[in-house]
């Protein structure tokens, strides 16, 4: 891996299944192919885009980002799902895409920059706390039972 040859740019909607496999090894939770690429499908049509984080032309990292506007923020940029690949962690790459999605955000005139860390996941909450970010409460969940 060589530095210069890190980009991370916006995926096209039309190429937004090449960040299946990067969001299967999330190991969160389980959903089948099929029902990833539907939901991705839908989520390109909704205030959702996607960055790829690439070595040359090799993907190695994604991030969604919703953009939406809160009564207590302002408009504002939700970070989601971010992965990078196992063997590129601890080389500058997450501080490459908070950079990159900070500056990005800036330029939509986003006030904020927000995200989800599972509470189980310590070295992401150490990380992020590194990069300015501050807990300011929890996300919770109520699973709906569909019939």
């Amino acid at each position: 891996m060589k530095d210069n040859a890190i980009s991370i740019r916006i995926i096209d909607p039309k190429e937004i299944f090449s960040i299946v496999p990067l969001l299967q090894k999330l190991g969160n939770y389980t959903v089948a192919e099929a029902v990833i690429k539907e939901r991705l499908q839908e989520m390109t049509g909704q205030n959702y885009e996607c960055l790829g984080i690439f070595d040359a032309e090799k993907l190695i990292g994604t991030c969604g980002l919703w953009f939406q506007t809160r009564h207590y923020a302002g408009r504002s940029v939700e970070m989601d799902h971010v992965i990078i690949d196992d063997a590129y962690r601890g080389h500058g790459i997450g501080k490459m895409l908070v950079d990159f999605v900070s500056d990005y955000a800036a330029k939509k005139s986003c006030n904020w920059v927000e995200l989800n860390s599972y509470v189980h996941n310590f070295p992401s909450h150490k990380f992020f706390y590194n990069q300015g970010f501050v807990a300011k409460g929890y996300h919770f969940v109520k699973e709906l039972k569909m019939t």
